[in-house]
């Protein structure tokens, strides 16, 4: 340990040496007399010993600093710096000085020079050092030379027992060609791949661009495969969560990748800081999308995070995914159902939340055609329950849906009228009431994904209700993502509408999932169910596409529905009557006029509960 702190000393004070030896030859022309290097030895003996003093008085030479890293450069700098000023000011002030003037400065100069090479070499060498064994790490290339592809390069090339040796990098960019990043050459651009992977040698192409859509994932996809390479992915930028990607998140690609994956480009750290030092609750928290706030809310460091559900299990999974020594007697773990007003008031009551992110809700279209009460009782009324325990909340998001855009299914109806509630309660309440509305999720619980995958596993076949259906598409953590985001700049009553990217086939997502599955597995049309669309909209008739603050979520206004004029539900009503009924109510006028809103006015003090009779 010892010799390691001389080393650096050592150095240094032979730069010092030649340094100075080599200032004074060139000032007498490489004849210097012997008067000449004998104040020159003096001055080397000087300088020496002030590096030394400086360097020990500000820890250079005591392991304060690594050897060769950044901040001993900018040690070593300001400490030679501070040694040719001493010599400089002292040759200046003798009447007769030790050598000229000038050779304090020059011989500084040229000690720096030669320490700096000393220890970039020695940079070098660790670097050498690091790299992966070019035996046994296969050479890759990389799409994208933007931070998360140099990131990457650097994570590679500091990991001597890595996988992946990068051999070289391809972006678009003009401006990139015949760039090198941690040595690594750019090759070209998307139509130089299949050059690059072989003049390389590489069997593997990683897509190393967090912030893309899934458009140019399956193009270079395509391209790669056409080659017959390989092809991998980092995760999108709302899956790392601002943090550096690394080797480790290499992954294969997914079906998310290839048609749920959108460019966005915010700072979510400074746009969710509405929720840092804040009590949170999340309904519905074990459900995907609210798993999945939970996780992205966690990152904010709210004051407290409560989590409400009514189903256990999924409680503590979504606990276990934030904190692995999760404990369900946690108090931030609330076991409720949405459908119990008087448990609703009684944990805002007791809690206070100040943001309140409203996930709770049934959502399979098929199984609420055939129970729409079921939607009523939770989606409806469930909703009511809680705007009207949240009256002093700060801010309260309703999640919502694109089938709520001019509906023509149960769900549709519902979260229709979930949004003019809130709308509603926006009016008569202080904080901020605002629905959020967007398409179709990969990957959630009982989605079109996750139906696909179990009918591939089985063998098939994959079943699709149309060969023209389409829907809009965004992975849970880039839906989540601008969830956060909306709710910060979204005023009170409107909804607004996610930018969801272009509407894809389901038919694509299941030709998309079966050959990423390399089954021979068969595709069959069964046809439209009741109440589902051809194509859904993300706009209702009226609605107009404004996007005032950000370029992927619009504002939309929202006509207000008095909880009070809900059509009742007659009980024990055949689905169709129920679905006519709520069909109704989603329709209903606006009113006139709304009172404002006042410091002590709730929606459960200005309006009494509806009068509809639930079915059982």
């Amino acid at each position: 340990m010892r010799g390691a702190r001389l080393l650096p000393l050592l150095v240094d004070g032979a730069a010092w040496v030649a340094g100075l030896l080599v200032a004074v030859h060139t000032r007498f022309d490489f004849i210097p007399s012997r008067r000449d290097l004998t104040g020159t030895t003096a001055m080397i003996a000087l300088a020496v010993t002030l590096q030394a003093t400086v360097g020990h008085a500000r820890q250079l030479y005591r392991g304060r600093y690594r050897f060769a890293s950044f901040d001993e450069v900018h040690g070593v700098a300001t400490t030679t710096a501070a040694v040719t000023f001493v010599l400089t000011i002292s040759s200046m002030l003798i009447s007769e000085p030790p050598a000229p003037v000038g050779v304090p400065a020059a011989g500084g100069a040229i000690s720096l020079v030669l320490m700096m090479g000393a220890r970039y070499l020695r940079r070098l060498q660790l670097a050498h050092r690091l790299r992966p064994d070019r035996r046994t790490a296969a050479p890759v290339v990389l799409f994208g030379a933007g931070s998360a592809g140099a990131v990457l390069v650097h994570s590679m090339l500091h990991d001597p027992k890595g996988r992946y040796l990068p051999a070289g990098l391809i972006d678009d960019d003009p401006d990139k060609r015949r760039l090198r990043i941690h040595g690594v050459p750019v090759l070209g651009g998307r139509d130089d791949i299949g050059r690059a992977l072989a003049d390389t040698g590489a069997e593997l192409l990683i897509f190393a661009v967090a912030n893309a859509n899934a458009g140019l994932v399956r193009e270079i996809r395509d391209r790669t495969l056409a080659t017959g390479a390989a092809f991998k992915v980092v995760p999108s930028v709302s899956e790392l969560m601002d943090q550096a990607v690394q080797v480790g998140d290499i992954r294969e690609v997914q079906v998310t990748d290839l048609l749920g994956r959108h460019q966005i480009d915010t700072d979510l750290t400074a746009i969710g800081g509405y929720l840092t030092g804040k009590r949170v609750l999340v309904t519905g928290a074990g459900g995907s999308i609210g798993s999945e706030l939970c996780r992205q809310i966690h990152h904010f460091r709210p004051a407290e995070l409560l989590m409400l559900d009514r189903d256990e299990t999924s409680l503590l999974a979504v606990q276990l995914s934030i904190d692995a020594q999760a404990r369900l007697d946690d108090p931030a773990v609330i076991l409720a159902d949405v459908r119990d007003a008087g448990r609703m008031r009684e944990i805002f009551r007791s809690r206070r939340p100040q943001v309140v992110f409203h996930a709770a809700a049934l959502k399979h279209l098929a199984l609420l055609q055939r129970h729409p009460g079921e939607a009523m009782k939770t989606n409806v009324m469930g909703t009511l329950n809680v705007l009207e325990a949240s009256g002093s909340v700060e801010r309260f998001v309703n999640i919502s849906t694109d089938k709520a855009a001019d509906p023509t299914s149960v769900l549709g109806y519902s979260k229709r009228i979930t949004e003019r509630l809130t709308a509603w309660t926006a009016r008569r309440s202080r904080g901020t009431f605002l629905s959020v509305r967007f398409g179709n999720v990969l990957g959630s619980r009982g989605s079109v994904f996750t139906t696909f995958s179990t009918q591939i596993a089985e063998g098939g076949p994959v079943t699709v209700t149309h060969p023209d259906v389409t829907r809009y598409f965004m992975t849970t953590q880039e839906a989540v993502h601008l969830v956060i985001q909306a709710a910060a700049i979204g005023a009170d009553g409107e909804a607004l509408v996610l930018e969801m990217g272009d509407p894809v086939r389901i038919a694509e997502v299941a030709r998309q999932m079966v050959a990423l599955s390399r089954k021979p597995v068969p595709i069959v049309y069964t046809g439209l169910r009741d109440g589902e669309k051809l194509s859904e909209t993300l706009f209702g008739a009226g609605e107009v596409d404004r996007r005032p603050l950000h370029p992927l979520i619009s504002h939309v206004a929202v006509p207000p529905v008095d909880p009070n004029h809900l059509i009742p539900l007659p009980s024990g009503a055949d689905p169709p009557i129920l679905i006519a009924a709520l069909a109704e109510t989603c329709a209903l006028p606006a009113p006139s006029a709304t009172p404002p809103a006042t410091s002590g006015a709730t929606p459960s003090t200005t309006a009494p509960p509806p009068p509809a009779a639930l079915p059982p």
